[in-house]
């Protein structure tokens, strides 16, 4: 070894044998060819995957189209909450780019409306026009600029219901026409506003009317009829008659509109749910709705069906006949809502005493009995029990129909009288009571 001054050096040459020097050039080669397999493997694949999602997303864009023109029957219910969660997601979280929601809007004849013209149609959304506020927001009247009265629902930015309720009523209302059934007119989504645009109810609403001392006296007996047979209809379309078989899980006197010749319109279908063709019910972790008119099945154990709008709309026709709310009611004789009343005077043999003090003479007392029979066999603690909504609209619209005897209701509390029925049996003498145990946690 020597020691060269900086820069300086001396080259070395070292003689090696031939097979030496090919197996140190082979060893680079074999490197530089596993790098190059590598970058080629991963492109290969990069590109499949993308050629994948491409394919997935093309097959579901048909999909789609397929259901938009009514090609495709749907009758699993994944299925369709499947397809109607990509239609949301098309016509919403897509209505910002102008191309794609022109398109998907006319499929869905689903006008948009710009966000200043529902400013202006509604005063800046001013207090005067306010007609209601509930969970999702606030709805206001509006008036376009060619003179149509509208009501708007605009979505509360902080309400995680809204939301859920914005994106059921786009995905159910759309395609419903019914006359018992509020008209959805199109929506408005523009950076965080979110609203609904529906036709303007003049009398708002059945509760506004049915529970107001001075308002109720305009409700004779023969609007009240027209109102149950209204809604009995409008609620077998929902169940029976419409593309897919509905059941709204929120149906209360709030959420039945009146126009102007005190039509009722069913509204508010952001609780409602879509079921399968053969499916009968459905079991839910998240039970919504309003006490006083939810069933007991579904109250205890989330379990839904046709059978639990039956049990409301029944609460509605003893609430309308009576012109009490069924929670919150007191009697003085221990009934502690209105179900357990009607139960007990039914039993007398006393049902005419049910009816609103404001009706006078003015009532046909054959069709009343028939309509809180109706009322009772609707709200049967027995899921089984309970008529279809086919049936109701049979019974009302006959005086010559069958009826069977209704057996005790759900959720009735109190004791109705010591009388022996031969329907029911001693166990069935004592109204039902909504039982929730309470669990409480104790440290060790």
């Amino acid at each position: 070894m020597r020691q060269y001054p900086e820069g300086g050096g001396q080259d070395l040459y070292v003689r090696l044998a031939a097979s030496d020097v090919d197996d140190i050039g082979s060893a680079g080669g074999s490197h530089k060819a596993k790098d190059i397999v590598k970058v080629v493997g991963i492109s290969v694949a990069a590109a499949i995957v993308i050629l994948a999602l491409v394919f997935y997303f093309l097959c579901q864009k048909k999909k789609l189209k397929r259901i938009l023109t009514g090609k495709t029957e749907l009758t699993d219910p994944v299925s369709i909450e499947r397809s109607q969660d990509l239609l949301f997601a098309e016509v919403v979280f897509s209505s910002n780019r102008e191309q794609s929601a022109e398109r998907k809007l006319e499929e869905l004849e689903l006008p948009l409306f710009d966000f200043n013209t529902l400013t202006m149609a509604t005063n800046n959304f001013s207090e005067e026009n306010k007609l209601g506020q509930g969970g999702f927001g606030i709805v206001y009247r509006g008036k376009l600029v060619e003179g149509q009265q509208i009501a708007v629902k605009r979505l509360s930015r902080n309400s995680g219901q809204g939301t859920e309720e914005f994106k059921n009523e786009v995905k159910l209302i759309v395609k419903l026409q019914h006359r018992n059934l509020v008209r959805l007119f199109g929506c408005c989504v523009e950076m965080e506003e979110k609203m609904l645009v529906y036709e303007y109810m003049e009398n708002k609403s059945l509760d506004s009317f049915l529970f107001d001392k001075v308002k109720r006296s305009s409700l004779d007996w023969k609007k009240r009829f027209n109102i149950i047979c209204g809604i009995a209809r409008g609620l077998l379309y929902l169940h029976q008659d419409s593309r897919f078989k509905i059941i709204h899980r929120d149906l209360k006197t709030s959420n039945i509109l009146l126009d102007k010749e005190m039509n009722p319109k069913i509204s508010d279908f952001g609780m409602a749910r879509i079921f399968g063709t053969d499916q009968t019910e459905a079991n839910t972790l998240r039970v919504v709705g309003t006490y006083g008119y939810m069933s007991p099945e579904y109250a205890m154990d989330g379990i839904f069906s046709v059978k639990s709008d039956v049990f409301s709309f029944g609460v509605l026709v003893l609430e309308i006949i009576s012109g009490k709310k069924n929670r919150g009611f007191y009697h003085a004789n221990k009934d502690l809502n209105l179900l357990g009343h009607a139960w007990r005077l039914w039993k007398e043999g006393n049902a005419l005493e049910l009816i609103d003090s404001s009706f006078g003479d003015s009532y046909s007392p054959p069709e009343v009995l028939r309509c809180i029979q109706i009322g009772l066999l609707c709200v049967q603690e027995r899921a089984e029990d309970r008529p279809t909504m086919s049936s109701v609209v049979l019974m009302l619209s006959s005086e010559n129909a069958t009826m069977a005897q209704p057996r005790i209701p759900g959720f009735c509390l109190g004791r109705a009288p010591n009388e022996t029925d031969s329907s029911s049996s001693k166990q069935e003498e004592s109204c039902t009571v909504n039982q929730v145990t309470v669990t409480m946690l104790d440290a060790r």
